[in-house]
């Protein structure tokens, strides 16, 4: 009996002890939300209110401003997307920059005691004329005949590429940008000796027979066509009015009695001809 009255009080003892817990729990709780409540109520200023029509004035405003800085954003970012237009001609003019610069180099290579130099603009090259022409004629020198004649070939091996014709054989591995030359103009050059009139006439005749050889060795440079259908090698003659040099002094005279070399690339209107420039290289050559 004893023994199972002992057990009873110690079995009080833990569900007393039990009910105490719970209730310390609860009350702390309680006394933590009235603390809550208490620093809420302390904060409140009715002063501070605003009515419902300016809340609603004012969540309007924010709207208005957030749709307008996503409009903003939205046109950032199309703004920082590269212009196709843009991002085709920069390629189109790093392409002929790379043509001149290859065809130097291997002229230079071949002909390494004439000076072959690329314009300031990449856009020409520059064949010292004293090298190509005697002073005040219009004939090529013998001995540079095969020089012309190179030059020729390689414009013949180069041009498939970025031509239209029958002659075209466009390849990604040689034009991945697509770019078209417009002319390869053969560009005469004199110093400023002697009156206008006669060093255009030297220029132009320069130029006509740096042609006529160049064809002469490779006939199929003049099918080369256009993105507008026109051949693309063609002459031109300026005489004393687009120098590169001082004619101050006789080296400055020598450079300016020159045969230019110059690439023209085909630069589109719009966006929109950038395919149909793909399409025709790529149909021509498949044709």
């Amino acid at each position: 009996m004893r023994g199972l009255q002992r057990r009873r009080e110690n079995q009080d003892v833990e569900e007393e002890t039990a009910f105490v817990s719970m209730t310390d729990l609860t009350v702390s709780f309680l006394f933590i939300v009235i603390l809550l409540l208490a620093y809420f109520s302390s904060k409140y200023n009715p002063q501070k209110s605003v009515s419902l029509p300016v809340y609603e004035h004012v969540v309007a405003e924010k709207d208005a401003a957030e749709k307008k800085i996503h409009e903003l954003e939205t046109e950032i970012a199309r703004l920082k997307q590269p212009n196709p237009l843009e991002r085709y001609i920069d390629q189109a003019m790093a392409e002929r920059k790379h043509i001149l610069e290859k065809l130097r180099d291997q002229l230079n290579i071949e002909f390494p005691d004439l000076k072959v130099t690329l314009s300031e603009q990449s856009d020409a090259l520059h064949f010292q004329g004293d090298g190509l022409f005697a002073s005040g004629s219009a004939s090529l020198r013998p001995e540079r005949v095969n020089i012309v004649q190179s030059i020729g070939i390689r414009l013949q091996q180069l041009l498939p590429c970025y031509t239209l014709g029958a002659q075209a054989a466009w390849r990604l591995e040689c034009n991945p940008d697509f770019a078209v030359i417009e002319a390869v103009q053969i560009e005469g050059h004199t110093d400023s000796d002697g009156d206008d009139q006669s060093n255009l006439v030297l220029s132009t005749n320069r130029a006509d027979e740096t042609f006529r050889v160049m064809v002469a060795r490779e006939p199929l440079l003049t099918s080369h066509l256009s993105y507008q259908k026109q051949p693309v090698l063609s002459v031109a003659g300026y005489g004393k009015m687009r120098p590169i040099a001082s004619n101050d002094s006789v080296a400055g005279k020598a450079a300016n009695r020159r045969i230019d070399l110059r690439l023209i690339m085909y630069v589109p209107a719009r966006s929109e001809e950038i395919e149909h420039l793909r399409a025709s290289l790529v149909g021509t050559s498949h044709g």
